[in-house]
């Protein structure tokens, strides 16, 4: 008679789960030969179905912005490095999951001119049992974040070479202004083309 009594205590000292932040410091860090790193966020959830992103631990737009503010460092004593959120998406249809990342470092040589870019993007999706929907989101937040990492490395070594400084190369001192900004109403639907004006300077992200 005793069994019941004891199984209902072993399953009472069940701990919640922990889901600690996602950075990517740890990362090799690519070094841009500009004078200024912005952050724009194109892409703005909706917080209404099928959007679930508001339910995940680290939502996705705070996931790629940590990406670039860990991972990008400016090193130049000139130009203008913008790092755009382009999609950050996590929707659900019954028991599937759909996730969409995008985003695209942009590099100004002249106010108007965009010198080169990177773009990268990852998805993925889920379907089956979402009792535990925080820590399913969770999970492929952070499996498409280092996918995410890796894609984004190689797109902007092969497009941007020419703007990326060698580990331990010597560069004049400069002011990193620091990432921040304010989401956009709407994403572009298309690449800008290759010359056009650059952001205005978004402020500063407390």
């Amino acid at each position: 008679m005793l069994w019941p009594v004891l199984l209902a205590g072993c399953g009472g000292e069940r701990r919640p789960r922990t889901y600690p932040p996602l950075h990517y410091d740890y990362l090799v860090p690519l070094r841009l030969n500009v004078s200024t790193l912005q952050i724009e966020q194109r892409f703005v959830p909706s917080g209404a179905p099928p959007d679930v992103s508001q339910y995940d631990p680290v939502p996705p737009v705070l996931a790629l912005r940590t990406m670039a503010q860990d991972r990008l460092q400016a090193v130049g004593t000139a130009d203008l490095a913008v790092f755009v959120i382009q999609d950050a998406s996590l929707t659900r249809r019954g028991d599937t999951i759909a996730g969409n990342f995008a985003v695209q470092l942009d590099v100004y040589n002249t106010p108007t001119n965009r010198a080169a870019y990177a773009q990268a993007s990852v998805s993925s999706t889920y379907t089956g049992d979402l009792d535990d929907l925080s820590g399913r989101l969770y999970d492929m937040t952070k499996d498409m974040m280092d996918r995410m990492n890796v894609e984004f490395e190689y797109q902007a070594r092969r497009a941007l070479s020419n703007w990326l400084v060698p580990a331990g190369a010597i560069q004049a001192p400069v002011q990193q202004q620091p990432l921040g900004g304010a989401p956009l109403e709407s994403p572009p639907s298309s690449p800008p083309p290759p010359s056009l004006p650059p952001p205005e300077p978004l402020p500063t992200s407390p």
